[in-house]
């Protein structure tokens, strides 16, 4: 048979010889370098053997789709460990994720810090065995069998869930899992890995099912890079927005109001009025009309939007004088209720609609995390209502307007596109028309972007815009999704220049997406140090003695009916507390007021860096303040 190295030579090769033969004898060199391959574009084992002519392509360890398959194999491994020294525990999953992996077990006692040197211990030793990862195809009757025998009960109902008549397992060393794979071809193919965590989890996210334990774990090619990720990991931690959050006084969830419902404490709600005030003046320049719509509508409206088929269990319900409404995750439909008002001409057209519309969605307790999940959030939604053949150029409109924003906070970000799911509304020829309007914006803005095959809203396809936080993690921000079905099922019509009606096309999008989320990123980006404009605190006056407090309030009342965000402290405590106190809510400037500023009517600012003035006339300061509080320009670092 004739097997190819792509983009490489092709050689005659017997049938039935195993990938990694077949590259070596392509001229690949593997030792450990490389642990998958690719056949005719579908990752598949080394070890498998070739049947036919074919397309090879290796796939080295420190490629995303090798850390991922390595990964996914150091899951498997530390499952084989748990289950040998805890005997009586049932397997559930274990994925690889973004920079590591985890396993979910049914434990008869929850797992504890003191386990995890003991797992890992025992993982070095599978490890150090070198136990091959072996692949066997099996029926799926016999599957279910083998796993009801060994008590492994979630196995059994996954499989019973699974299509199709044979699936695949695979066993290294006496661990035997249902798997698709790939996998490493054995154990000691794992680099450096490290577990980091425990955590519950419910089994499926659901409440109502078991709680599971979740072992976390991270593995790289190397120790210098698993060193350098638990690093980022360890400051991570330092700025997790929910201990931030407290520590800064922003926000607060409370079991008592109820889980995923964020409520914001005076700085938080200075902090998100700030983004609040920048979103709406970005939005009336680019040319959007703000709108507001209702809370919730009636249950036929949802219906209609598709929405009670294709949404209904992240809905919640209630009830007036016998009419059932639905309290609205999205404000799409109030928005096409506000364009319905009227007979509307294509001069009229692009129609931008700009809300800051709270919602609704009911997500399980399993997956809510401080502000980045939760039940109740407000996005930064927009509907533009526009002609066919304004389309592409609306879509740039929004693109552009993203580059500008993610510019003026100073975020990096990557894009991608995704495609029709298989639960989705509309034609195949909308669904067409949609997906290619997108490619053509992002091709002509030069964007790389990821396909993301039916990953897509039900009713069209989206262009998801991931930023990049100072931790180079991802977090979903900014979507456009082109929609042919909602105006043609609430018989949206515009008066065209031949005086007949014509169907709009409807672009849904967000720039910021949930305020929640934005706000959750920016505080861990920045570490909640934010930047002077976005500062809830700007400034902090601290007076040393109580002959200076006049002169201190008066010169907060000035700064203050200036528009900066202002205090002063006038607490009977030493100036060296005062100042670590300042430092710990991350204000950035603290301004000492002692009898030579008093008398000279000056200033004595310390900067959060540790930096300090002398004797800064009052005038000069304020209007350093004054500048520092403008929104940056793009380009321009915050």
């Amino acid at each position: 048979m004739r097997i190819t190295l792509l983009n490489g030579p092709t050689r005659e090769i017997n049938p039935g010889v195993p990938v990694a033969q077949a590259l070596q004898e392509l001229g690949v060199h593997i030792d450990h370098q490389v642990v998958a391959a690719r056949v005719n574009g579908a990752l598949t084992d080394l070890q498998a053997r070739l049947k036919e002519d074919c397309t090879l392509a290796p796939v080295a360890v420190d490629s995303p789709e090798g850390l991922e398959i390595m990964r996914h194999s150091a899951s498997h491994v530390m499952a084989e460990a748990v289950r040998s020294l805890f005997p009586d525990v049932k397997v559930a999953i274990g994925p690889a994720i973004e920079n590591g992996f985890y396993y979910d077990f049914d434990a008869p006692r929850p797992f504890t810090p003191e386990d995890l040197p003991r797992i890992e211990a025992r993982m070095g030793e599978l490890v150090a065995q070198d136990l091959p990862f072996e692949r066997q195809e099996v029926a799926r009757e016999e599957a279910i069998d083998f796993f009801r025998t060994q008590g492994e009960t979630y196995k059994v109902e996954i499989l019973e869930e699974i299509p199709g008549d044979r699936v695949s397992l695979y066993r290294q060393g006496d661990f035997v899992d249902l798997c698709r794979g790939p996998h490493v071809p054995s154990t000691s193919f794992l680099g450096a890995y490290k577990l980091t965590g425990i955590s519950g989890a419910y089994w499926r996210g659901d409440e109502r099912l078991p709680m599971l334990q979740r072992l976390y774990g991270t593995a790289f090619p190397s120790p210098e890079e698993m060193e350098r990720h638990l690093e980022l990991i360890e400051e991570a931690r330092r700025r997790d927005h929910r201990r931030l959050g407290r520590e800064l006084g922003l926000f607060s969830i409370e079991d008592e109001a109820g889980p995923g419902l964020v409520i914001y404490h005076p700085k938080g709600a200075m902090l998100r009025s700030l983004i609040e005030d920048f979103e709406r003046k970005q939005h009336l320049k680019r040319g959007y009309q703000m709108v507001m719509g209702p809370q919730m509508l009636r249950a036929e409206l949802w219906a209609r939007s598709g929405h009670l088929e294709n949404y209904k269990e992240h809905m919640y319900f209630t009830e007036a004088e016998g009419q059932l409404y639905g309290i609205k995750p999205m404000n799409c439909v109030a928005h096409m209720l506000i364009y319905k008002s009227r007979v509307r001409s294509y001069r009229e057209l692009p129609l931008r609609l700009f809300e800051l519309g709270t919602v609704l969605r009911h997500e399980r307790t399993g997956v809510l995390h401080g502000l980045t999940r939760v039940r109740q959030f407000t996005q930064d939604d927009a509907h533009i209502i526009c002609t066919p053949e304004q389309v592409e150029s609306e879509i740039l409109g929004v693109l552009d307007f993203v580059a500008d924003v993610m510019a003026i906070f100073g975020f990096d970000y990557e894009v991608e596109l995704s495609t029709r799911p298989e639960k989705s509304i509309g034609s195949d020829a909308d669904w067409d028309l949609a997906t290619t309007a997108l490619t053509g914006a992002l091709r002509s803005r030069n964007l790389p972007f990821a396909v993301c095959e039916g990953e897509g809203a039900f009713y069209g396809p989206k262009i998801d815009v991931k930023l990049k936080d100072a931790l180079q993690r991802r977090w979903q921000c900014a979507t456009i999704q082109c929609d042919f079905t909602l105006p043609e099922r609430f018989d949206l019509t515009y008066v065209g220049p031949d005086g007949g009606r014509h169907r709009p096309v409807m672009l849904h999008r967000v720039i910021l997406g949930s305020l929640e989320r934005f706000l959750g990123v920016l505080v861990e980006h920045f570490a909640g140090a934010f930047p002077v404009w976005l500062a809830p605190t700007q400034a902090v006056f601290l007076p040393i003695t109580d002959r200076v407090h006049a002169y201190a309030q008066e010169v907060t009342s000035r700064f203050t009916e200036a528009g900066l965000r202002v205090e002063v402290d006038l607490r009977p405590e030493t100036l060296r507390l005062k100042i670590r106190e300042a430092q710990l809510q991350k204000i950035p400037f603290m301004i000492v007021i002692g009898d030579r500023e008093a008398q000279n009517r000056t200033l004595s600012p310390r900067l959060r860096d540790g930096t300090e003035l002398k004797d800064i006339p009052l005038d000069q300061f304020m209007g350093r303040l004054r500048d520092e509080s403008q929104v940056p320009t793009p380009g321009k670092s915050p």
